[in-house]
């Protein structure tokens, strides 16, 4: 689970300074992606250490939770802006969905390895 930890949280960080950038560096909530993936990786990497994997690797947990429940609201308005429908602020809707699908995903790996261990 380190492996996929440390890509979570290296995914979560380019989507967030991607946004940001993509955006015109304008909208700083563009970086929330960035500061959970930080999160995410420097937990993964303190996973490194036998001493403190699984404590790590269950605050990594926490905080893929925590990132799909502020993101999933922009699952909601996704379906309207593939359907070529105008929403408020399509960029931010984009990210949300992208973070909390690598989010779900996360968890869905994460989770059962967590109760194996």
């Amino acid at each position: 689970m380190t492996g996929w930890t440390i890509g979570y949280g290296s995914l979560l960080t380019a989507l967030g300074i991607g946004g940001f950038v993509a955006t015109g560096r304008e909208h700083k909530t563009a970086l929330i992606p960035a500061g959970v993936g930080a999160a995410a990786l420097g937990l993964g990497l303190l996973a490194r250490r036998e001493s403190s994997r699984k404590a790590a690797l269950v605050g990594a947990t926490a905080v893929a939770g925590l990132g799909l429940a502020g993101a999933a609201r922009g699952l909601g308005k996704l379906p309207a802006l593939l359907r070529g429908e105008p929403v408020e602020r399509p960029a931010a809707v984009i990210a949300q969905s992208i973070m909390a699908g690598t989010s779900a995903v996360y968890l869905l790996a994460a989770v059962p390895s967590l109760l194996r261990d």
